[in-house]
């Protein structure tokens, strides 16, 4: 082999070398099943992150809880332990409730109103994460939640003492408010919570309720489209400044897409979800007129005590909402 010969294979082996060193994977926890539209979307943000990098970033998630626990995840992207995570947006509302302004009662009820309302909840919800060290990449909200229960539920009165799932403080307020006995139960304990008489009532999405197979420890699905609560997903921003100027951009334009691909997915996944529910034997059910007029009775005072304590933030995305 001549020399240049050798220099040539060096040069090759070195850029080759700095290649492989440049190259960073970002562990993502989420905390929902492969199958879920959310988990879905991800898996195609992170498709387009490498494709758009050429691989320069890869984005390793990690579904249904197994790096980090639901509630964890937050914590874990604000210290830094994982670079990006996404996880459902109203559990930080004990930080601020702000955050919980998509699961209020009967707020936003369909996806117009729960675009406006993302429009109004996006810059104050990405100032209160900055101070936690923490950037929006994109929001994508669950289909219209819905009450399912183990009997047919014809007023508020029917709720009074059902054991019921509960998974923030938004909803634990509502159970009280119903007369229900709140139970804090995650996602992939549903089925157990049920089959063991733990819970006997929850609010959840079309998704939730097909990817839990509904249909073996409950019997009715009521549509009563009581709010459109949004997933969001956020990167550490020592983490995200980390990167060249190049990576940060096909990041947010990734992101962008997902945001736009998840809203549309939600959309879909509402009809579809709630015709596997019928087809496996749940008896779906348009609410009564009774059990609207109480149900609203409950958001009507849960946004009177979320306006009080939501202060500034609140009172900025509500009269934003409200425009």
């Amino acid at each position: 082999m001549t020399i240049p010969q050798v220099l040539v294979g060096a040069v090759v082996a070195f850029a080759g070398l700095a290649m492989q060193v440049h190259a960073e994977t970002w562990d993502m926890p989420t905390p929902y099943p492969d199958a879920t539209f959310h988990t879905v979307n991800i898996n195609e943000f992170a498709a387009d992150v490498a494709e758009a990098t050429d691989g320069e970033l890869e984005i390793k998630v990690h579904s249904a809880g197994s790096l980090f626990k639901h509630p964890e995840i937050s914590k874990a992207v604000r210290s830094g332990q994982v670079p990006a995570g996404e996880f459902f947006l109203s559990l930080l509302a004990n930080d601020n409730p702000a955050f919980g302004a998509d699961s209020l009662p009967f707020l936003a009820t369909n996806y117009d109103e729960a675009d406006r309302l993302w429009a109004a909840q996006k810059d104050v919800i990405s100032g209160l994460l900055d101070e936690q060290g923490m950037m929006v990449l994109y929001a994508v909200p669950w289909p219209p939640q819905g009450l399912y229960t183990t009997k047919e539920i014809n007023s508020v009165d029917d709720l009074a003492g059902l054991k019921f799932r509960t998974y923030n403080a938004t909803l634990e307020e509502f159970a009280n408010l119903a007369g229900a006995a709140p139970t804090q139960v995650e996602v992939p304990d549903i089925p157990q919570a049920f089959s063991t008489g733990r819970v006997e009532a929850m609010i959840t999405s079309p998704s939730t309720g097909v990817n839990s197979k509904a249909w073996d420890f409950l019997s009715h699905y009521t549509d009563i489209q009581a709010w459109i609560p949004k997933n969001i997903v956020v990167v550490n921003k020592r983490s995200f400044r980390r990167l060249d100027e190049e990576t940060q951009t096909a990041v947010l334009e990734a992101a962008a897409a997902a945001e736009t691909r998840g809203w549309e997915m939600s959309r879909a996944e509402t009809e579809a979800q709630t015709a596997v529910l019928a087809e496996n034997g749940i008896t779906v059910v348009e609410p009564s007129e009774e059990l609207m007029i109480g149900l609203q009775e409950i958001g009507a005072e849960m946004l009177e005590n979320w306006s009080g304590e939501a202060g500034d933030a609140g009172e900025a995305l509500l009269s934003a909402y409200q425009q």
